[in-house]
């Protein structure tokens, strides 16, 4: 499991890269410097308060857009722990799923 300085990083991440920017780009919107940003987004150091409200305003988004990371922490798929959820669907469920599966990768 992440932690949040994991978690925050990753969203800063995240949005920065919604917004096509660089880490360079964004240090220069806050006044910071570009290794500043590196560490934030790896989860190395985490924000003081004021750092955030800089960083929502040069990425044109609410604070608590930094802390909406529920998407984040959802496990990695594989193809074994698919395989483990597949086991438990039915027939109907099964061709339901091949069906959209097959859709999304064509």
């Amino acid at each position: 499991m992440k932690t949040i300085k994991e978690l925050v990083g990753a969203r800063l991440k995240e949005l920065r890269k919604n917004k096509g920017l660089s880490q360079a780009d964004v240090a220069e919107r806050v006044n910071v410097d570009a290794k500043h940003i590196s560490r934030l987004e790896t989860g190395k150091t985490f924000p003081y308060p004021e750092t955030l409200e800089a960083l929502g305003k040069a990425l044109d988004v609410p604070v608590k857009e930094f802390f909406e990371f529920e998407h984040l922490e959802t496990e990695r798929v594989n193809v074994k722990s698919f395989q483990v959820l597949l086991e438990g669907a039915g027939e109907e469920k099964l061709q339901l799923i091949y069906k959209v599966a097959k859709a999304l990768l064509q």
